[in-house]
C-alpha cells in the first residue's frame, strides 16, 4: 500500500442539532440507528466498524487510487464523526485530509453519499450545507449495517468528486459482503 497509514482517535465535532437535521433527510436511517431503550435502561449498545475492516477499506481505496494514478487521502470516521483512520497517499496535497474528513463526516451524518446530498442544495438560503464540519462535494460514502450508517468513508485529492467517490466506493466494496 502506498502512503502512510495511521489510525487515530479524535474529538468528535460538535453534533448539537445534527441528529434532528439528519432525521429530516434520512428518517429511516436515523430511526434504525437509534437503539431502542427499555424502561429505565441507562446504557445502550451500538454497532461500530471494526478497525480491521477500516484498514481493509483504506487499503482497497488506496489501491484503486494508485490504479487511477490519483494522489489522495482516505479518512474513515465512526458513527459519531470521530476520526478512526487516516491514510494519506504519497504526494497528496495538504488540503486532502481535511476535505476527506469532512466528506466522511457528512456521509455518515446523513446516511447518503455526499454527491447525492449536493444535488439537493439550491443555494437559496440556509441549508444543511451550513452545518459546521460538513462538505457537500463528491467523495463521501456511508458504511451501513442493518440499514443504519455505522461509519463514513471520505476521499479527497482527485481532480473531481466523481473520481474521489469511485475510490471511496472501491474501499467500501472490500467489506460490503460482510456488513449486516
Amino acid at each position: 500500500m502506498t502512503g502512510s497509514l495511521r489510525a487515530r482517535r479524535g474529538a468528535a465535532a460538535p453534533l448539537a442539532g445534527l441528529a434532528l437535521v439528519a432525521a429530516a433527510f434520512a428518517p429511516a436511517a436515523a430511526q434504525a440507528a437509534t437503539p431502542s431503550v427499555k424502561d429505565g435502561q441507562a446504557v445502550v449498545q451500538t454497532e461500530v466498524l471494526s478497525s480491521g475492516a477500516a484498514l481493509e477499506i483504506a487499503e482497497a481505496a488506496m489501491h484503486e487510487a494508485a490504479r487511477q494514478k490519483q494522489k489522495v487521502t482516505v479518512v474513515i470516521v465512526d458513527r459519531s464523526g470521530a476520526t478512526r483512520l487516516v491514510a494519506k497517499g504519497d504526494g497528496a496535497g495538504p488540503q486532502t485530509e481535511e476535505s476527506a474528513r469532512r466528506k466522511a463526516f457528512t456521509a455518515v451524518s446523513f446516511g447518503r453519499a455526499t454527491s447525492e446530498l449536493a444535488k439537493g442544495l439550491d443555494g437559496g438560503g440556509p441549508s444543511i450545507a451550513d452545518i459546521p464540519g460538513t462538505l457537500f462535494l463528491g467523495g463521501g460514502v456511508p458504511v451501513a449495517s442493518g440499514g443504519a450508517p455505522v461509519a463514513g468513508i471520505g476521499v479527497g485529492g482527485a481532480p473531481s468528486g466523481d473520481i474521489d467517490e469511485a475510490i471511496a466506493r472501491a474501499g467500501l466494496k472490500a467489506v460490503a459482503g460482510r456488513l449486516r
